[in-house]
């Protein structure tokens, strides 16, 4: 029990450090209530029409439940695994794991989680990995622009940022995202010359995920500048994976899935890009039933749409153009169907289509029908002049109608009354 404080300054600090168990918020639901985005909102929890779930009822939520789950912020598992009293006693004692050095010092673990959403997450305008698409591209330029390769490294860095703060955190599911995006930045910076890394990367993600164990300092090795795994490193895996039987007491298995499927389609990726096209698309596939029960939103059809096409392009770059536009009309039919539902997404739709045309029409050129290739991409950048008319005439007429709004609302305000009484007024003197 230990000693109790004599003096009043040490029986304040004990009182201070008493958890006030009223004011502790509600316990988290058990493991197998949380589904995360799998399940459609009843109304759309944002602005926008790009949320209708297709062939039913009900809303994508943005993929922010899911989002809530990888990054945890209400530390859901460490509270399962502590218990609701020593987790908050640790976390009032400040005792939780958080990074104690450098400038997130002062953040708390909470904050510190937000920063390393930022890292995984965030994305700029310019980025080139900006946007839904994940469709890996062999077309790597040795003369890129100097700029281009300092954003592609800071990206890398910042990957490399995210496993060491996840790893101090000790948040497996942000361990193998961060993993993931290594690869992928690996990729996006050296292309071929950096697959051997990028492929190493993926294969720690998805034991992560996985329903072993893998083990922290082998991980560790891939947040440094230079990684490199000593000649003498003996690998020591004791850390249970997400789908690990233990993991699975303290949180959902969708965690593991959401996991497997971005490390399995950067590994895909990885082994396209040395050639391996078989090994490839045997990844990419084996993430359909990972998404089978998915709604048909937007978000989820975009990841389908980046799986057609990669595996088009295993068929294509190995000189296969029937099987490959097999899997383009596939992913094309994607799109339509938002196009065709009245409250589908119709800008996702649109650039659905003009994605599968555009790898059509790659493949055509591969195989040297380049006529059919270039209408095709004459169809594409038509269609796409077009909707950038319809959008600048949209928003001409939105900014029009926001100017009038504003001026009707100023006339209002200096005559001191109110929209409600301005419009009243003509009606009942003309009454």
């Amino acid at each position: 029990m230990g000693k109790k404080a004599r003096s009043a300054s040490g029986q304040a600090k004990a009182a201070a450090r008493k958890l006030d168990k009223s004011t502790l918020p509600s316990p988290p639901l058990p493991p197998d209530q949380e589904v995360g985005s799998a399940k459609p909102l009843d109304k759309p929890s944002l602005p926008g029409t790009g949320f209708k779930v297709i062939g039913k009822d009900g809303y994508d939520d943005g993929g922010v439940a899911d989002l809530s789950l990888l990054i945890d912020l209400e530390d859901s598992v460490q509270r399962r695994k502590r218990g609701e009293n020593e987790y908050f006693t640790a976390l009032k004692a400040d005792l939780l794991p958080r990074a104690t050095k450098g400038p997130m010092a002062r953040m708390s673990r909470r904050e510190q989680k937000v920063s390393l959403a930022q890292l995984l997450f965030s994305e700029d305008d310019g980025d080139e990995d900006h946007g839904p698409s994940e469709v890996f591209s062999d077309n790597m330029d040795d003369e890129e622009d100097e700029a281009v390769l300092k954003h592609r490294n800071d990206r890398l860095s910042q990957a490399r940022a995210a496993l060491r703060l996840s790893l101090l955190l000790r948040e497996p599911a942000c361990t193998s995202l961060s993993l993931s995006e290594l690869c992928k930045r690996k990729l996006t910076l050296e292309g071929k010359k950096g697959a051997e890394e990028a492929l190493r990367c993926a294969d720690k993600a998805l034991e992560v995920a996985g329903e072993g164990f893998w083990d922290g300092d082998e991980v560790a090795i891939e947040a440094n500048d230079s990684p490199k795994i000593p000649s003498n490193f003996e690998k020591n895996a004791t850390t249970p994976g997400l789908a690990n039987p233990a993991t699975l007491k303290l949180l959902p298995i969708r965690v593991s899935y959401l996991c497997l499927r971005s490390a399995l389609l950067q590994r895909g990726n990885g082994l396209a890009a040395i050639g391996k096209e078989d090994e490839a698309r045997e990844c990419y596939e084996r993430v359909f039933p990972l998404v089978e029960d998915e709604p048909r939103c937007a978000r989820v059809d975009w990841e389908r749409h980046s799986l057609y096409i990669n595996i088009g392009n295993t068929f294509s770059r190995s000189g296969d153009f029937t099987l490959a536009d097999e899997q383009y009309k596939i992913a094309e039919q994607l799109g339509k169907d938002h196009l065709v539902d009245t409250e589908g997404s119709e800008s996702d739709g649109k650039a659905m289509v003009a994605t599968a045309l555009r790898a059509r029409a790659a493949a055509l050129k591969k195989i040297g029908k380049i006529d059919e290739a270039k209408a095709i991409i004459k169809e594409v950048v038509e269609q796409q002049i077009k909707d950038n008319q319809i959008k600048a005439e949209k928003e001409v007429e939105e900014a029009k109608k926001k100017k009038e709004e504003d001026e009707a609302a100023a006339i209002v305000k200096a005559n001191g009354g109110d929209v409600d009484e301005e419009i009243e007024t003509p009606l009942s003197a003309a009454s």
